[in-house]
């Protein structure tokens, strides 16, 4: 007779670990029980089953919450992969939320005595030490706030990261900004929405053969090329990042389009000290640049704009916003992704503009359609990751991730929106030349219902 050795079975969880001893200081910084499933480095879990677990997997990771409790602690050690998450992170983060909403638990604000009692059982755990390394991918950013350096530095860190980086991430119109999704259909993508988009700014702006377009933060040049070739623009093409003009200059040349397109390396403030800008222009855009220019700045930035334009001349801005009652970027999109961002509400954007002497014409949300562009980015990253790891290395890569899931539930949740302004220079009669309708400026194949 043979016998079969039994199974090994797996370990159980222990129930007196690290993270009994944690639970009731997570519970009482949230001011209510646990909205995960909590699994610490010892094997100890504890929280609802049914909830998405977040695996601690260093005693590092209390460290960094120790040293900076809130969204940057959590931030950096999901970055550093000192926290996962056992399922897709978009899909973590959403049903977090979902569970914070329905019990109405409450941003921790750690007091002095929160902070002694975690040190204290950091220390039972062994987790207390100095503060961990930064991450890499964090700015470190000097200098007077909004100064033409601190600024140049700050687009640096975010844009200049590698053509090669945004090639990868991005449809091959090299639009990084939100899409315009006119269709649905299966064979309909993100080039397809990018296009449609750069379509609607064209027409919006009234763009003919010959016109001359002033492009303000101009990125890898999608409209820019797109107005010249499509529409035969003379544009003046202004980006404070180097590898974009790089980019720019090359597709100029290679696409025949040098007659047409003139590529600046400035700040924004620099267009002011040219004096052959001023009223040269027959329309202006600026797309989601807007939203680096700092709060004081920002009347400054909306006069350059109306200053270069002819009198019935057009501008466009599309920029992100955020909710009356809502925070902006955050602390982890402040430190690793736009150092220095500013957003406001859209009606304060309207208001400033209207303050530089432009009459508003038209403001348009595409909110919903940055959730369909952020997604199909974050498709490409994880279909690539493989490839974005050897490109610019794990912890870069988790930034890019954390960032594209925060970004998409953000305009989600209407914490964040995006718009369209479309504003006029009047003429000293009041004219403004506009179109009676707004039907001229939707793009062709677009469904009769949505116009």
């Amino acid at each position: 007779m043979t016998t079969t050795a039994p199974r090994p079975t797996a370990p159980r969880p222990r129930t007196n670990g690290a993270a009994q001893r944690v639970e009731p200081l997570i519970e009482r910084f949230l001011d209510g029980g646990l909205p995960v499933r909590i699994r610490m480095w010892d094997g100890s879990e504890t929280g609802p089953r049914d909830a998405p677990t977040v695996h601690v997997r260093t005693r590092r990771a209390l460290r960094r919450l120790l040293w900076a409790p809130g969204e940057l602690g959590l931030a950096e050690a999901y970055i550093t992969g000192d926290i996962d998450l056992d399922t897709d992170l978009g899909e973590g983060l959403r049903a977090v939320r979902r569970a914070v909403r329905e019990r109405g638990l409450t941003a921790p604000s750690p007091t002095l005595g929160d902070r002694v009692r975690a040190a204290g059982t950091a220390l039972l755990l062994g987790a207390v030490g100095p503060r961990p390394p930064v991450p890499a991918a964090r700015a470190g950013l000097s200098g007077a706030l909004h100064s033409k350096a601190r600024d140049r530095a700050a687009i640096s860190h975010h844009y200049d990261l590698s053509n090669a980086f945004y090639a990868l991430l991005l449809d091959e119109t090299m639009a990084y900004s939100c899409g315009y999704w006119t269709s649905g259909a299966p064979d309909y993508g993100p080039a397809d929405a990018q296009r449609d988009k750069l379509e609607l700014i064209c027409r919006k702006l009234g763009l003919r053969p010959g016109a001359r377009l002033l492009d303000v933060g101009c990125g890898w040049g999608s409209l820019t090329l797109y107005a010249a070739e499509r529409h035969g623009v003379r544009v003046t093409a202004v980006t404070l990042a180097a590898e974009q003009a790089a980019h720019v200059r090359e597709q100029v040349t290679e696409r025949g389009l040098d007659d047409l397109v003139e590529v600046l390396n400035i700040d924004y403030r620099d267009i002011a000290a040219r004096p052959e800008t001023r009223g040269a222009y027959d329309a202006v855009s600026t797309i989601e640049m807007g939203e680096h220019v700092g709060d004081a700045e920002y009347p400054a930035f909306t006069a350059i704009l109306h200053d270069a334009l002819r009198p019935e001349g057009r501008a466009l801005v599309q920029q992100m916003s955020r909710g009356r009652n809502a925070p902006g970027g955050g602390a982890f999109i402040e430190s690793y992704i736009a150092p220095d961002m500013h957003m406001r509400p859209v009606g304060e954007t309207v208001g400033l503009l209207e303050g530089a002497g432009f009459e508003v014409r038209d403001v348009e949300s595409l909110r919903e359609h940055y959730v369909r562009t952020v997604e199909a980015w974050r498709h490409t990253l994880e279909e690539r990751w493989a490839e974005f790891v050897a490109l610019v290395g794990e912890e870069t890569a988790r930034v890019w991730r954390l960032y594209l899931v925060g970004g998409a539930l953000a305009f989600e949740e209407r914490r964040m929106g995006v718009d369209q302004i479309l504003c006029v220079r009047p003429d000293p009669g009041g004219s403004a030349a506009m179109p009676p309708t707004r039907r001229e400026w939707y793009v062709p194949g677009e469904p009769e219902a949505a116009r």
